[in-house]
């Protein structure tokens, strides 16, 4: 079966479409947060502010892109350990998130989570962030800048490529559903 072809943002009858183990490459928008930013956003959403970008339309990538270096658009931009923003990821979710990239398995929490609100976990090849980053056109931080690697940066990608992890069915390919 062949990799899908999708622009960015998701519908929400692309979200349906998907399906556990399915292939796809991506183009458009990623916003990358990790574990301090995660933590800013559930704080904001708990005190009734609005998160630095729309978390309706919105894919989170967990990503801290390394010092880019002379000559290029990023540098190396790998996924980190998904579960590490399990704490923070229900909060999110219930404010309207329904896509996260990351790598490895989520927590029981999360999973029951997503399957009530439609959402989707991917996954990315973890080890090839410095082949990853030749799918970064372009990038920008856009809030919490003093968390230096942490920001939240906004990524335009090409062709950048994922696995669905768990669907919006709760369908999972580490077997749990």
């Amino acid at each position: 079966m062949s990799a899908q072809h999708i622009t960015l943002p998701f519908t929400g009858r692309d979200l349906a479409g998907l399906r556990a183990g399915q292939r796809l490459y991506v183009s458009g928008t990623l916003y990358t947060a990790r574990d301090q930013a995660h933590k800013r956003l559930a704080e904001a959403l708990k005190l009734g502010k609005r998160p630095p970008f729309d978390l309706k339309t919105a894919v989170i990538y967990y990503c801290g892109p390394t010092k880019t270096p002379k000559g290029k658009r990023i540098g190396s931009c790998g996924p980190t350990t998904s579960c590490r923003m399990d704490a923070f990821t229900p909060a999110l979710l219930d404010a309207g998130l329904k896509a996260m990239i990351g790598k490895g398995n989520r927590s029981e929490n999360v999973l029951a989570r997503m399957k009530k609100r439609k959402a989707v976990y991917f996954l990315t090849y973890a080890g090839c962030g410095a082949l990853l980053a030749k799918q970064v056109v372009a990038l920008k931080a856009v809030a919490y800048k003093d968390l230096g690697p942490e920001a939240v940066y906004r990524l335009t990608v090409k062709d950048f490529p994922l696995i669905v992890g768990v669907d919006t069915k709760g369908r999972n390919v580490y077997g749990k559903d």
